[in-house]
């Protein structure tokens, strides 16, 4: 894969974890990659992460705790914003 083309797309994926989430370090945007292509599969291939999911409960259980953490990150970001 092209280098530049990786190089701009992190860049996207940390501006928009830092818009996201109000903090772009390299765990949570590893986090908001895991978040944003689970959903994305859930809502063009149900069945596949139906089957997945039920697999491996375990996993599934990592990462519904997951998209909660990124839930409430965001909405303490949200809050903050509109404090300011």
């Amino acid at each position: 894969m092209d280098h530049e083309l990786v190089e701009k797309f992190d860049g996207l994926l940390e501006k928009y974890t830092e818009l996201l989430l109000g903090d772009a370090s390299d765990e949570l945007m590893e986090k908001v990659k895991m978040w944003a292509l689970y959903s994305h599969i859930a809502k063009s291939m149900p069945p596949l992460v139906k089957h997945w999911n039920a697999t491996y409960p375990d996993a599934k259980n990592e990462l519904k705790t997951l998209i909660n953490e990124i839930k409430a990150l965001n909405e303490k970001h949200r809050e903050s914003a509109n404090k300011q």
